[in-house]
């Protein structure tokens, strides 16, 4: 046999070159706006570029240190204003897929139009319903990581009642009806989330044909919640996986993992474990206790998933130690999986997708294509 044709990357590739008709995905429910920065080290003249950015998380940390007891002034470059939040972050790369996508959420401008910094995202989309005006985020970009600075107040306003009010129930319902994918992310953030969740429970899901829907579910950084927030939410997540048609998938990177592990009583991270049997395992575990059909958990080196047919995968990711952007690449790392995830990929092949469209866009500083996906994926497998 050909080693290239059983490798899950090329497996992936196939499998995804032979989607023609992609189906249909609901994504919500917030929105930033991204303003990406760099800080600066030393600088060599005033121009734009006549500086040396701190590249590393630990430089800048250093820095802050330093002026304890004292004070400093760090100086930021500002590199571009993009649309963002995990939703719209998570949605344009489905739509980018080719996966027709509608996106519901905190993306409105003064008169509840399309926030121009939203407006290529929405370009993306079959349709985008604002709700109310995006919140701000300052995405400082190192080598080795990023630090999200959120200012929330204005997405707190995305509730069950505004998307009802927004929306109205009968076309919700018919929405919610077509997906095959909904994507309901940054529970950490958005206060308003939990009662989405028991909305679409409560009027949507018992007027809904019988088809199967997956859920993606991402909490975005659940550090700041309290240890009964989160358990909290997840018996919601129980909840709502019981109902009819609903299976769950909850995404995660490594911390979130971990934090979650330990509020839920799982202990699946030990020193003497490699770090895919370490998240495999854990992942394993986590579900189990949970009781959805799926966790998937993504560091930086890759990533590995476990569902409820028993089945357990990792994947070697295509890190790379400069990239071009990385706020948005675990959203991307969402889209991926869940797209490959409705259109049947085995489980392997999902953590390849999403590594690919993660690897592809901290990259490029965009969006793939499937083109771009595939042939990415391909180049994986040599």
């Amino acid at each position: 046999m050909n080693p290239t044709r059983s490798h899950p990357a090329a497996a992936a590739a196939a499998a995804l070159e032979s989607v023609r008709a992609p189906l249909s995905a609901l994504i919500g429910f917030d929105g930033f706006i991204d303003s990406i920065i760099h800080m600066v080290d030393t600088r060599h003249d005033m121009g734009p570029r006549g500086y040396t950015r701190l590249s590393t998380i630990v430089a800048f940390a250093a820095r802050c240190a330093a002026a304890s007891g004292k004070s400093t002034n760090i100086e930021q470059v500002l590199i571009e204003e993009r649309f963002g939040g995990n939703g719209p972050l998570m949605g344009g790369a489905t739509a980018m897929l080719g996966m027709p996508t509608t996106y519901i959420g905190a993306v409105a401008d003064d008169s509840g139009g399309v926030h121009p910094v939203f407006k290529p995202f929405a370009a993306r989309c079959r349709e985008v319903v604002p709700i109310c005006p995006p919140s701000y985020t300052h995405c400082l970009e190192f080598d080795d990581g990023k630090l999200m600075f959120n200012n929330t107040a204005a997405v707190q306003k995305a509730t069950w009642e505004a998307v009802v009010a927004k929306v109205g129930m009968d076309r919700l319902v018919a929405m919610f009806d077509e997906a095959r994918l909904v994507g309901i992310v940054n529970w950490s953030l958005l206060g308003g989330v939990e009662g989405i969740w028991r909305g679409m429970m409560r009027d949507v899901l018992p007027r809904l044909s019988k088809a199967s829907r997956r859920v993606f579910i991402d909490l975005s950084d659940p550090a700041k919640r309290s240890d009964g927030d989160i358990a909290g939410a997840m018996k919601t997540l129980a909840e709502l996986e019981e109902q009819p048609g609903i299976s769950i998938t909850l995404g995660l990177n490594l911390a979130e993992s971990q934090r979650l592990a330990a509020v839920v009583g799982v202990s699946a991270y030990h020193q003497d474990a490699t770090q895919s049997e370490a998240v495999t395992r854990a992942a394993a575990a986590i579900r189990a206790k949970l009781g959805v059909d799926c966790v998937v958990i993504h560091p930086r080196e890759g990533a590995g998933a476990a569902d409820s047919a028993g089945h357990a995968a990792w994947f070697d990711g295509p890190f790379t130690p400069t990239p071009k952007l990385s706020t948005g690449a675990g959203d991307h790392f969402n889209a991926g999986f869940a797209f490959a995830q409705v259109h049947g990929l085995a489980l392997e092949q999902c953590l390849a997708t999403a590594c690919a469209v993660s690897g592809a866009y901290v990259r490029d500083a965009q969006s793939p294509t499937m083109g771009r996906l595939t042939g990415f994926l391909k180049s994986l497998a040599e």
